[in-house]
């Protein structure tokens, strides 16, 4: 392989080069007919994703809340057992001063009774908000749940209309990479990715470089037509080549059309 690279002229090279970034741009135009059609069935998969995390997140709290509540609950059964027990004492008190502690062991008994009522309510009301949250999160993981299965058949029926066209542009590319040298190659590659409309070669337009259009002198455009050398535009770095070379009919400008239609009517004028 090596060897046949060494023998592929400057012309050869331009050539593959230029037929490799027409294969390429090929491919760009598929994948640009998905659009944004990846991107927001990634962003739709990982909000579901996100979804998904918030409502068990939600029922976790919810089953805190309920775990709480049946807490405070066996906590006023106990402080129930423990007023009706000190009320039976009451009975049997001797002293004033008996009775006196076993009356405060029966209010704070009600104040934590109280408490703890307060407490079930404070953590039922948060039960009813966390549902809440919940069914709204739910009903939005079901819009995306759907939205995602709409977006996915459309990428899917646009992929399946250019699999066949992009898996021959594909082998095609490789074809033609495997003949570059990989220095330029790497190079060509280097340049396309850091080119906006991705184009690494581009050839010569209006005395112009087909890619950032920038003037190219007279004497670098005789150096393209030559084929001795490759040349890159000075301005946007892109790899130039004349149009012949690349397969396009050059147009004559306006100019110089004048100036050949001047030179046969002075011809005309001197054969008189």
């Amino acid at each position: 392989m090596a060897k046949k690279e060494q023998e592929l002229s400057v012309e050869e090279k331009l050539k593959t080069l230029f037929q490799l970034q027409t294969s390429l741009s090929a491919i760009d135009e598929k994948k640009a007919l998905r659009g944004e059609l990846p991107l927001e069935v990634q962003d739709l998969e990982d909000e579901i994703e996100g979804l998904k995390i918030r409502i068990d997140k939600i029922n976790n709290e919810i089953d805190e809340f309920e775990k709480a509540i049946n807490d405070r609950k066996g906590d006023i059964i106990e402080a129930q057992t423990s007023v009706q027990r000190y009320k039976l004492q009451l009975d049997d008190v001797r002293n004033n001063r008996e009775y006196d502690t076993l009356s405060k062991e029966i209010e704070f008994q009600q104040l934590e009774i109280e408490l703890c009522n307060k407490k079930i309510r404070e953590a039922q009301q948060k039960i009813k908000d966390k549902i809440a949250e919940r069914e709204k999160a739910e009903l939005n993981l079901d819009d995306h749940i759907q939205e995602l299965e709409m977006k996915r058949n459309e990428l899917d029926d646009i992929i399946e209309e250019t699999r066949a066209e992009e898996d021959h542009l594909k082998v095609k590319a490789k074809e033609l990479e495997s003949k570059i040298e990989p220095r330029l190659l790497t190079s060509f590659k280097r340049i396309r990715k850091s080119a906006r409309n991705g184009l690494g070669i581009v050839y010569v337009q209006r005395d112009a470089c087909g890619g950032c259009f920038n003037k190219i002198p007279p004497q670098r455009q005789l150096d393209i037509k030559m084929h001795k050398k490759i040349i890159v535009c000075e301005y946007c770095g892109r790899i130039l080549i004349d149009p012949e070379l690349a397969g396009v009919k050059s147009n004559v400008s306006a100019d110089e059309k004048k100036k050949t239609r001047k030179r046969s009517i002075r011809r005309k004028k001197d054969e008189e």
